[in-house]
């Protein structure tokens, strides 16, 4: 008989939602076996603690355990890191080096943001997980290992792979048993607990008095999305207890630390894009709120162009007046104004760069140059943002 509440209070998770105690339970029966483990769930909601229920529960619990982020690791050097390098491999290779799934062999290896792994990591992983063999970069040599993998995810799989980006053979292969972590705005019930522990800890770390909501603020934590899930309550929370002076915190107090829930008006979240993790998001964000505009001005081109429109309108800081006794070449003109309306499109297509450049600046600044938490802020993945402050050489 699994005691799913000692779990709970030895790896610190708080909640009674019946979904949340079914993940353990399932976590915790499987932990005895050397199936692999996919878990599913948004970000912030605790993923990375149920690869450890299952390591600590194993037999495998003496051996290593590591966790990985596979979105944080630059995909140059993703195979070098997971299956290690022969000297001489690649420019920078000065030694041969062990990847994890040589030094994790007899224990487990958690991959957390799976879906970030290049198509042809994804061909190596499959190898490993169904031989238990892999291969050194810039080496031949087919070297065995025993590693148990847990997988984590927080982009829609099935959607992945309609879009070609994650090996549908993969999948089936990692989501042997599925766990789904919920959301926190899918366990209501909980969000008092939380609250209350983290308002404790930060309390006792700080010694001052416990913040407190009113029903009427409770209501307000309640009912709030969380798009952040436990991850942001946390921060909320503290923010709260260190900035208010006043302990009971009433719903006008409150208001001022839950912002909207698009927190920058181009960074929207479209749930029907579960796939959205790549290296065009940020760029489709930022033109949003330019969708409308450019998409009338292209349509304005097109009807120039094919000679749909008779009627020319007169170009912008130019009035076309016919001078008496000349004759106007309106084809001339037609020409002149479709060069404008192109080069006017061009020039805010330009400006792009520029607004993705000041929304990734914002997301840094906001988070005191945590990459990790800009990420989520931005809905992109670590090696992504990565490559955008390299590319614009943004410097903190």
């Amino acid at each position: 008989m699994i005691d799913v509440q000692a779990i709970k209070q030895r790896f610190g998770i708080i909640g009674n939602d019946p979904n949340l105690n079914r993940a353990v339970e399932v976590a915790a029966q499987v932990a005895a076996t050397d199936l692999t483990v996919f878990i599913n769930g948004e970000s912030g909601t605790g993923k990375d603690v149920f690869p450890q229920i299952i390591h600590q529960n194993s037999a495998r619990k003496h051996g290593p355990y590591f966790a990985i982020n596979c979105g944080a690791i630059p995909e140059g050097t993703i195979d070098s890191e997971l299956f290690g390098h022969e000297k001489g491999s690649f420019t920078g290779a000065y030694d041969t080096r062990k990847g994890y799934f040589e030094t994790t062999d007899g224990g487990t290896l958690f991959l957390d943001e799976v879906a970030e792994l290049p198509l042809a990591t994804q061909a190596r992983l499959l190898r490993v997980l169904e031989n238990g063999e892999f291969v050194k970069v810039g080496s031949s040599k087919i070297q065995k290992t025993n590693v148990r993998v847990v997988a984590a995810t927080n982009v829609d799989i099935p959607t992945a792979i309609e879009k070609g980006r994650f090996r549908e053979d993969l999948y089936y292969r990692l989501n042997t048993v599925p766990i789904h972590i919920p959301a926190l705005r899918e366990r209501k019930a909980d969000i008092r607990l939380l609250f209350r522990k983290f308002a404790s800890d930060i309390a006792e770390k700080y010694r001052i008095p416990a913040i407190q909501l009113t029903p009427e603020a409770l209501a307000m934590f309640e009912n709030y999305r969380w798009d952040g899930n436990i991850r942001q309550l946390k921060n909320v929370t503290e923010q709260i207890s260190i900035i208010e002076t006043e302990r009971v915190i009433t719903p006008e107090i409150l208001q001022n630390y839950l912002p909207a829930q698009t927190v920058l008006p181009t960074l929207f979240k479209d749930e029907n894009r579960a796939d959205a993790i790549n290296e065009r998001d940020i760029l489709y964000k930022v033109l949003f709120d330019m969708k409308k505009d450019i998409t009338e001005l292209r349509k304005t081109v097109n009807e120039l162009t094919s000679g749909q429109i008779s009627t020319i309108q007169p170009m912008p800081q130019q009035q076309i007046t016919p001078i008496q006794g000349t004759v106007v070449d309106y084809d001339n003109t037609q020409d002149a104004e479709v060069e404008y309306l192109q080069e006017k499109q061009a020039s805010d297509n330009l400006s792009l760069v520029d607004k993705e450049n000041e929304v990734i600046i914002k997301a840094l600044r906001k988070y005191n140059g945590k990459r990790k938490d800009a990420a989520n802020e931005l809905g992109i993945s670590e090696r992504t943002l990565y490559r955008k402050i390299k590319e614009y050489n943004i410097k903190m």
